[in-house]
C-alpha cells in the first residue's frame, strides 16, 4: 500500500479505497448472482436439498421460489457486469437487486437457513460498498 504524495492529498488514497469497495460488492454481486442462478435451478428441480415448512406464513411454492432465486440471481450478475465496466445505472441497480435479494433471502430463511444467513450478509456487504462509493473527483 502507498501512501499519497503531498501533491495527491489525502483524497486520492480514499477514493483508492471508495473504488475498491465497489469492485469487491461488483465481484459480491457476480458471485452471489450466479449461486442464486443455481439455488434457484436447485428448487425448481425440486431437489430433496430444502426443507418444507408446513406452517410457514410466507408459504410459497418451492418452484415459485426457484424462480425468484434465478430472476434476482441473473439482474445480479448484469449488475456486477455492469458495475465492473463503471456503469452508474449499474451502482443503482445494485443496491436495489441487493436489497430484493436481502429480502427473499429472508423470506427464505426456514427453507435453508445456513445459507440464507450467509446471503444477507453477502447483500448487506454489497449494499456497504455500493453506497459508500465516492468518485475521486467529489474530494
Amino acid at each position: 500500500m502507498t501512501t499519497p504524495t503531498p501533491t495527491q492529498g489525502k483524497g486520492a488514497h480514499e477514493g483508492r479505497l471508495a473504488a475498491g469497495a465497489v469492485v469487491f460488492a461488483a465481484v459480491l454481486l457476480l458471485v452471489g448472482g450466479v449461486l442464486g442462478v443455481l439455488e434457484g435451478a436447485s428448487a425448481v428441480s425440486k431437489d430433496k436439498v430444502y426443507v418444507a415448512t408446513p406452517h410457514y406464513v410466507y408459504q410459497f411454492n418451492l418452484t415459485g421460489w426457484g424462480w425468484v432465486h434465478i430472476v434476482l440471481g441473473i439482474l445480479a450478475i448484469l449488475a456486477g457486469v455492469g458495475l465492473l465496466a463503471d456503469r452508474t445505472w449499474a451502482r443503482w441497480a445494485g443496491i436495489g437487486i441487493a436489497g430484493l435479494s436481502l429480502i427473499a433471502q429472508f423470506l427464505w430463511l426456514p427453507y435453508y437457513p445456513f445459507w440464507s444467513i450467509v446471503m444477507i450478509a453477502v447483500d448487506v456487504f454489497v449494499i456497504w460498498g455500493l453506497t459508500s462509493h465516492r468518485r475521486v473527483s467529489d474530494f
